[in-house]
């Protein structure tokens, strides 16, 4: 694999290499026609234009909400503002006729590790160098049916030292069906040639489930080498409303030790009946997930229809799905007669409606876009490009920008060279690497 041109069906796709100014609203036309299950699907054909040509200072969404009645619990929480000034941003795709990625990490020596939804592990070449992808073996079992398959991945917090990776995948488990799990092991490199040693599975997620829908999921770790797990609660109703049990893995952002131990100052750790790994519940499928600039982790889960949400979990807290929530179910009815307030739950820090089908997230901190510097880019599935988020002192969004890639935007990274890149994918086909640089 090289540094590549985009190709002819490429450059169509992309419809050009510069993305300015108001030109950075995308798409989104309306969400009724879409299929049932919005995680996944690409936005709506029609002639409506939701975002296109929306004025700074105005909010990037202007199509109609799915919830028009449901009212924000505070100014803000929803259609932010674009920022007065946007980048220019200049598009190049570095890889091409990969399968179906599903994360990307990037290696010390600039080379790209990404994962495979089908359950193949890949080392692709650094910016500016020549060569094949190398396969990794040692890769476990997944189920890939439908949202499974090979998932998440990112480097130990000692990587310099012990070469172990940690990746999640829908394990299959037999007559008891599947869940996501949490590897790891060390990630040899010789000769041009790759293998995981040592694999072991540290973490499951539990009860298992014979489903083929949100398994999650996406690894952080913090500054102190403790891993955030954020994972779905399956989907199916009434399974999902095990996100509200603290017996049950499923909705959960879980927090543990990198060896796969548990944390003692966890929130349940001491508590009857709770799974000592939860560190938040309440949660539909998370995503995206990524640290701040002051090390606070934030997270964005796929929502109903019109319904996915930024939340910032903290120790303990209950963030209400599928009881408390903003949006409708995919068949038009209220979810939980449209309860989006409740004692004891917490308020997102931001929702859409409609929704962005959020997919990877990164805290962009670098030289190459100081009008994104410490924002977060959000992938979108929905949206087809990037979702720029900057906060402010509060822990709330203060813009909302968008920068189309005409592509469903699977996970985003910042590279070691400061630029941004983004994985595409097609729904039942492959996927591309691209290069976003200041134009």
């Amino acid at each position: 694999m090289r540094l590549i041109p985009r190709s002819a069906g490429l450059a169509a796709l992309l419809a050009g290499t510069l993305l300015a100014g108001a030109a950075a609203a995308q798409d989104t036309n309306s969400q009724g026609e879409r299929l049932p299950h919005v995680d996944g699907n690409a936005p709506a054909t029609g002639t409506a234009a939701s975002t296109q040509g929306a004025a700074t200072g105005e909010p990037v969404e202007t199509e109609a909400a799915n919830a028009p009645d449901q009212e924000p619990a505070f100014a803000g929480q929803t259609r932010a503002p674009q920022p007065t000034a946007m980048p220019e941003v200049s598009t190049q795709t570095v890889a091409e006729g990969l399968p179906n990625l599903w994360a990307l990490e990037f290696l010390p020596d600039g080379r790209m590790l990404v994962t495979a939804k089908e359950g193949r592990l890949m080392i692709l070449p650094a910016m500016g160098q020549e060569g094949e992808p190398i396969e990794v073996a040692g890769v476990p079992e997944v189920d890939s049916r439908e949202q499974g398959g090979l998932l998440d991945v990112a480097l130990g917090p000692d990587f310099a030292s012990d070469g172990m990776i940690y990746f999640t995948f829908a394990e299959p488990r037999g007559a008891e069906g599947n869940g996501t799990s949490l590897a790891r092991g060390k990630l040899a490199m010789t000769d041009g040639a790759a293998a995981l040693e040592d694999v072991a599975v540290i973490f499951q997620q539990t009860p298992s489930y014979e489903g083929n829908k949100h398994f999650g999921s996406r690894i952080v770790f913090d500054d102190e080498g403790k891993l955030f797990l954020g994972v779905g609660e399956r989907s199916d109703d009434p399974i999902r409303d095990q996100a509200q049990d603290l017996a049950s893995g499923l909705g959960k952002v879980f927090r543990i030790n990198a060896d796969g131990t548990i944390p003692e100052d966890n929130p349940f750790v001491d508590q009857d009946g709770a799974q000592d790994a939860i560190w938040s519940y309440g949660h539909r499928n998370i995503q995206s997930a990524a640290l701040d600039a002051d090390g606070r982790l934030w997270t964005i889960e796929h929502g109903p229809r019109g319904g996915d949400e930024l939340n910032g979990p903290e120790a303990g807290k209950n963030y209400g799905w599928p009881e408390v929530t903003y949006g409708i179910e995919y068949g038009g009815s209220p979810v939980n007669q449209g309860v989006t307030s409740r004692e004891g739950t917490e308020q997102p820090a931001y929702y859409w409606d409609p929704v962005i089908g959020p997919s990877g997230m990164a805290l962009y901190q670098g030289e190459e876009f100081p009008e994104w510097q410490n924002a977060f880019l959000v992938g979108g599935l929905v949206t087809q490009g990037l979702v720029v988020l900057t906060m402010n002192g509060e822990g709330r969004v203060e813009t909302e920008s968008r920068v189309p890639l005409d592509a469903r935007i699977r996970d985003v990274k910042v590279g070691p060279d400061g630029a941004v890149y983004a994985v595409t994918e097609t729904r039942g086909g492959g996927s591309t690497i691209l290069r976003l640089t200041k134009a």
